[in-house]
């Protein structure tokens, strides 16, 4: 065939997974249905385990690696990227079709190519990414107060996201956590990304590494946000993910929705069986001019808006400054009683 898109790629290589570390991880060794080395870049050691024994893809396949130390995981692709030192994906789909002796593909000239920021390339990085549980992300938001990452299935980890500060500066690579972003019917439109230090939190940055824009979204993201739960009859809304998270330790229960910018929050989709809706404002114009957008559009929709506002600048800063129970006391008299004994979570 004359094109081989990703996934074939690592089934390919999953195919000779042995001859793949002996090549590219020449200082690890083989033991047993595994191969043995110190890290993705080819360190010697043992902490990295390699599958060469197991099905062309999902859980337990062929190629598949782990970390023990760091935690990272990944295909046979990584492998490659990582040990020659590769940044763009196009070398490192070369250097694979190189390895494997395959033809050089022909350009197809009935599609377009998948655009960097596109949905297509959110769902890669999604997928590329682990659980938070246990990782920097997890660190990074213990430092901003929040602790209750249950429910969290829509927040990611990348051991070495990419970023560039412009088109033309060069590609770096930081920690990130990595937010799945979802349409009401719950398939992934888009991605948010928050790049980490990974000397870890300064309250300076808040944890973020020091780059001009620590933040990026990416993919199709107007009126879909980052969940965490589903909606029904309620749901809460606010612009950033710490802020969503920080009201989320005190109403654990209640779903919740972080839009992931004021302009995102005003545009917001309402699923149609919403009754009520919890607007987490920040103080600052652009979280006013997004409040008052949201309340007319739900007032219009025949949703009740209940408007929750915080002391300071945003609820993280509340809950890192004032405390959980200073937090709950801002809360709790604003909610609806029967909303307050459904989603609360009780008092330490």
């Amino acid at each position: 065939m004359s094109r081989y898109d990703t996934s074939e790629l690592a089934i390919r290589l999953g195919h000779r997974a042995e001859a793949v570390c002996r090549h590219y991880l020449s200082n690890g060794r083989r033991c047993g249905r595994y191969w043995l080395v110190g890290d993705v870049r080819n360190t010697k050691g043992r902490s990295m385990f390699v599958r060469l024994v197991g099905p062309e893809t999902g859980r337990g396949a062929c190629g598949r690696w782990s970390d023990a130390a760091t935690g990272e995981h990944g295909d046979l692709l990584d492998v490659i990227r990582e040990s020659c030192g590769l940044v763009d994906f196009k070398d490192v789909a070369e250097e694979a079709r190189s390895f494997l002796r395959l033809p050089h593909p022909e350009p197809d000239r009935r599609r377009e190519p998948t655009p960097s920021g596109s949905p297509e390339a959110a769902r890669r990085l999604l997928a590329m990414s682990q659980t938070i549980h246990g990782t920097l992300a997890a660190r990074y938001l213990r430092g901003r107060g929040i602790t209750n990452l249950s429910g969290t299935a829509s927040l990611r980890f990348h051991p070495r996201c990419y970023y560039r500060s412009d088109e033309h500066s060069p590609t770096e690579t930081w920690p990130a956590m990595a937010a799945a972003v979802t349409d009401l019917d719950g398939r992934v439109t888009g991605a948010h990304r928050t790049w980490l230090d990974p000397s870890g939190f300064s309250e300076t940055r808040l944890g973020k590494a020091p780059i001009e824009t620590p933040r990026r979204a990416m993919g199709d993201l107007l009126g879909h946000g980052v969940r965490f739960g589903i909606a029904s009859d309620v749901l809460a809304a606010g612009e950033g993910i710490e802020t969503v998270l920080s009201v989320r330790s005190v109403l654990a229960d209640m779903p919740m929705l972080a839009a992931t910018s004021a302009a995102h929050l005003a545009a917001i989709l309402f699923p149609l069986s919403l009754r009520r809706l919890y607007v987490l404002r920040d103080r600052d114009p652009a979280g006013d001019a997004a409040r008052i957008r949201l309340v007319e559009r739900a007032a219009n929709a025949g949703i009740e808006a209940v408007v929750l506002s915080p002391q300071l600048e945003d609820f993280n800063e509340d809950l890192r400054l004032h405390g959980i129970d200073a937090l709950r006391a801002v809360i709790v008299p604003h909610l609806v009683p029967e909303d307050a004994n459904r989603f609360m979570t009780p008092a330490a």
